[in-house]
This record gives C-alpha cells, structure tokens and sequence, in this order.
C-alpha cells in the first residue's frame, strides 16, 4: 500500500480569504490620508478663505480620468469640464429655464464635482461600488464645507455649497436633474471634439450611450443634434465609427448603470 503523501499545506480554515477588520480600516480611504498625499495641506478651522482657494487649484490640474484610458493625457481637467457646463446651464432652452433656479443651477454645475479635489475622477470603468464613491465624496464635501469653510462668514457658504451638493447627489428637484443632464451632455461635446482633434484616429463611440442616460426632453434634443453631427463627421472622413457600441457591451453597461444609477442616491448611498 503506498504510502500517502504528507500533508504540506495548511487545511482551510472558515475565515481564510477574509479581511480583518483592522486590515479593512487600514485600507479605508479617509479624508486624512488623502491630505497626507498632497504637497500642501490646508489649514483647517480658519476665518480666511485662502486655505480652501489653495485647495480649489488641484480641481484645476487634476485631469478628468475617462479619457486617460484612449491616452489623451493632456486633456480636460475637472474644472474645465464645470466650467462649461455652467454656461451650459445658463443657456437652458426658454421652455425649461421658465420652470428653473437657473443661478442655483450654474452654482450646481460648479460645486457637483468639488469633491474631486481630493477624491479623484471616479469613473465607472474603475468598479468603484457607488455607495463608496458616494461616502468618500461626502466626507470630503464635510472637510471642505465645515473644516475649511465652517468658520469663514459663520459658514454660511459653506453650508449653501454643501446644502448645492447635496442636491446635486439627490437628483429629486428639477434644477438637479437639469444639471445631471447637462453634465452627460458636456460629455458627449467632449466625445466629438477629441475625436476631431485626433482627426478620426479614436473613435469614442462607448461614451456617446451616456445620451441614454438623458431624462429631460429639451436636453435630448441638443444630444441628438450632438450625435447627428458626430454621425455626418465620421461619414465625411470616410470611417465608419463604433455608435455606441463597446467591444464589452454588457459589462460596460453594467457599469454605466452602477455608476448613474436608475435613479440618483444621496449620501448614505441609498437610492432615491
């Protein structure tokens, strides 16, 4: 009878493969490690605005990551892209600005990614549970409305940009939703001009079903005019672009629905 091997491996155990919750609070991202990885930290609980301008600047300099995937390096910052939503937003069509705050709107259109500045662009791409997106840009809209702003005027632009955010995030006011759109529909301008500026040599038709995603009827129509274009463009080059269909379809559009969502989730991550 042969004689049976040694057993050189431990036998599994029933928590094998599981994370420590020490472990897990190690790998936890916090408000306070992603300051530690910033050149200049702020100072908090100041009466001056200076601390929060410094911190505005990385908005400025921080490249929106969607496209950094096709290698466009140099791109769109996260600035950039709210800066033109909010004239976007100033130049809602008249059936739609009759029944809108279009101030409070340009404020959103401002605000909506400002926890980016610390954050990062969090793209659907990188699988990020939206529940964890939503708790790391809460918390740095805390830091950025309480601990730098919270004393500035009494924190009463903190509080108004805080309270913007969050309405933003919840997506339940007309306003919100207006904004929501604008932001996909500034995506899709973004699409097109890259891939003129690359004269056809990126095709990046995946973005372009983002237009799926548009709720409002008076923005749907800039999007169909947006893709119209984009359709006589790819004709006029001779190229026959990808529309909207990515070499993983479903994948991506499991993602795409994670990261936007049936319908807008506020900050505990719940849906609305």
């Amino acid at each position: 009878m042969a004689e049976q091997a040694p057993q050189t491996n431990t036998p599994p155990q029933p928590d094998d493969g599981k994370v420590s919750e020490t472990d897990a609070q190690k790998e936890k991202w916090t408000v306070e490690k992603a300051l530690r990885e910033i050149p200049l930290t702020p100072v908090t609980h100041s009466t001056s605005p200076i601390p929060f301008f410094h911190l505005l600047e990385r908005l400025k300099t921080t490249k929106r990551e969607g496209w950094r995937r096709f290698d466009i390096d140099h791109g769109e910052s996260i600035s950039d892209h709210m800066y033109r939503m909010s004239i976007m937003t100033m130049l809602a069509p008249s059936s739609l600005s009759s029944q809108l705050d279009v101030s409070r709107c340009i404020s959103m259109a401002l605000v909506h990614d400002m926890a980016e500045s610390l954050v990062g662009d969090i793209t659907p791409m990188d699988n990020m549970a939206k529940t964890e997106k939503v708790r790391r840009e809460a918390d740095t809209m805390d830091f950025l409305c309480k601990s730098l702003l919270g004393r500035v005027d009494q924190g009463i632009a903190g509080d108004r940009i805080r309270q913007l955010w969050q309405e933003y995030e919840d997506g339940e006011t007309l306003e919100a939703k207006f904004v929501h759109d604008v932001d996909k529909m500034e995506l899709i301008l973004q699409m097109i001009e890259y891939e003129r500026t690359f004269e056809g040599r990126l095709d990046l038709g995946e973005f372009s079903g983002v237009a799926e995603r548009i709720e409002l009827e008076e923005l749907k129509v800039w999007a169909e005019e947006v893709l119209r274009e984009r359709g006589d463009y790819w004709k006029g080059i001779g190229k026959e672009s990808s529309g909207s269909v990515p070499i993983e379809r479903e994948r991506h559009e499991s993602q795409l629905n994670e990261y936007y969502g049936k319908g807008a989730r506020n900050a505990n991550g719940s849906a609305e």
